[in-house]
């Protein structure tokens, strides 16, 4: 039983066939999917699968590179659109400053407000950062100090180094597929440290298949090679590492248990 925490059901690749992707998922184990927005507009729909699929799961954020076009985002907006029963996450958001695609400091003011709202609302942040270690960091350790919130980084790349700051505050950690790539050694290493209790496994499908689908648009399905992968990692079975990482899942993500548990 796996949950993946991080996919974008409504995107090219998978919204055009979601019905079967889902079915193939769920065929290979998969009980539970948080299907991830990263722009206004795409809201409605996200939320709409959700509502529609027992065992599908919504947030609502802005992710970094859409910061411009939402730089005029009330916070009472987003915080209104967390109040839907299937909505149980803020994001995704952060900061990207690889690509550099909204102004930082319009990041930075946008991911503040997604911090402000998880902390009113006790959802959890779904937090993209790249190449913005530092800066990202300092954020959530200051916002940290103003008052506890809960969070997750997605699709961890990072450093170890980042990767301890985050735990130390708390934070939990979710691999994608990247973690197989033959080039990711130090990701590798970083994925045998994680505290049992705060790792989490995602796809970010469409993007990233884990091998053996390098290649391949990435689907929820592909979610259960890449727990075999971190499982021999860190010298456990699957079938553990999948009941910690469900078991985790719903500890972080909390306004699931008020639905129950898919048990798709």
């Amino acid at each position: 039983m796996l949950i993946d925490s991080h996919c974008h059901l409504e995107y090219e690749g998978l919204v055009d066939d979601q019905d079967a992707v889902l079915s193939r998922a769920r065929e290979a184990g998969v009980r539970g999917f948080l299907n991830i927005s990263t722009k206004q507009d795409e809201w409605d729909q996200v939320v709409a699968t959700a509502a529609r699929e027992p065992d599908v799961w919504a947030s609502v954020g802005i992710h970094p590179h859409n910061a411009d076009g939402h730089a005029d985002l009330a916070r009472e907006t987003l915080f209104e659109a967390t109040q839907h029963p299937k909505v149980v996450g803020i994001g995704e958001t952060g900061l990207d400053y690889f690509y550099d695609k909204s102004d930082r400091a319009t990041q930075q003011a946008l991911f503040r407000m997604h911090i402000d709202v998880a902390r009113e609302t006790g959802l959890p942040l779904i937090i993209h950062t790249r190449d913005a270690e530092d800066d990202t960091a300092a954020i959530l350790e200051e916002e940290m100090g103003k008052g506890a919130y809960p969070a997750l980084i997605h699709c961890f790349t990072a450093s170890e180094s980042f990767g301890r700051k985050v735990l130390d505050l708390g934070l939990s950690i979710s691999l994608s597929g990247i973690v197989t790539f033959k080039n990711a050694k130090d990701l590798q290493e970083v994925a045998k440290i994680i505290p049992a209790d705060r790792l989490l496994v995602e796809t970010d499908s469409p993007f990233l298949a884990p091998v053996p689908h390098r290649g391949k648009t990435c689907e929820p399905a592909f979610v259960a090679n890449t727990a075999q992968f971190v499982a021999d990692l860190r010298e456990t079975s699957v079938e553990a590492l999948a009941e910690q990482t469900t078991h985790n899942f719903h500890a972080l993500f909390a306004k699931t248990r008020q639905q129950g548990k898919a048990t798709a």
